[in-house]
């Protein structure tokens, strides 16, 4: 099996070529390091040469959402011009959990994402991911005053980048879904407290504010907005001990 990876070089394309060698599959890892340019389309026709699966792991310079969705539009419509050219077999993307929920912000750019890949003619595979434990940090940049650090007030299940590139490996060996499989972390986690740890990690404590009008991603969410549907795969890293290896 030949699986070229889109996005090789990110913190979860990394992850996910190690994960399919240790499947025992031939990579071919794909990113600008490596002359290729999905945005476009620059070394494309030549990568997917010979490929059985494609792995998008491919992501916007902005959570913005209308650079998001000009850079999903138009990196994933030259990846499936490519691999349909190429013939490939199954494209699997990375998205995230309730782009199908949330019209608004990061998550729309990630739906139009999907929209593209339902409606073409390679089969396909949709691995929504709850929010990586780097976001906790992400957003408490964000959402960094004078007078605390305000993030939403929301329930997560945090999940490791490791936890995810195990599931986008899993899904990449197997047969197309043509659907949805949602990963997420193991347990049920609150962001404000999600956020007082790491700030306690990180040596900087500070009041964490719950503020029902700060943004997540672009878009203001309610409460358990973010959580996953009762079949998610469940990864085994804990956000504590992520903490602690940090």
């Amino acid at each position: 099996m030949r699986v070229v990876v889109a996005g090789a070089t990110g913190l979860i394309g990394s992850r996910t070529v190690a994960r399919l060698r240790d499947h025992g599959v031939e990579v071919v890892p794909v990113s600008r390091a490596e002359g290729v340019d999905v945005s476009t389309g620059q070394g494309l026709d030549q990568a997917l040469r010979a490929a059985d699966v494609v792995v998008d792991v491919t992501d916007a310079p902005s959570r913005d959402e209308g650079i998001g969705t000009e850079f999903f539009t138009t990196a994933t419509g030259n990846l499936l011009k490519a691999a349909t050219a190429a013939g490939v077999e199954h494209y699997v993307a990375l998205s995230v959990v309730a782009a199908d929920r949330v019209g608004s912000g990061y998550f729309r750019a990630k739906a139009a994402q999907e929209d593209l890949a339902r409606h073409a003619t390679v089969p396909y595979s949709l691995v929504r991911a709850t929010p990586f434990f780097e976001s906790v940090e992400a957003t408490a940049n964000a959402g960094t005053r004078p007078d605390g650090v305000h993030v939403p007030p929301l329930l997560l299940r945090p999940v490791s980048t490791d936890d995810v590139a195990a599931a986008l490996a899993h899904v990449a060996v197997g047969l197309p879904l043509f659907g949805v499989l949602e990963t997420a972390g193991p347990e049920e986690l609150r962001l404000e407290d999600a956020t007082a740890d790491l700030l306690t990690a990180l040596g900087r404590p500070r009041p964490v504010v719950a503020d029902a009008r700060a943004p997540f991603f672009g878009a203001v969410l309610g409460e358990r907005a973010l959580l996953p549907g009762p079949d998610a795969r469940l990864g085994r890293h804990t956000y504590a001990q992520w903490l602690r290896n940090r």
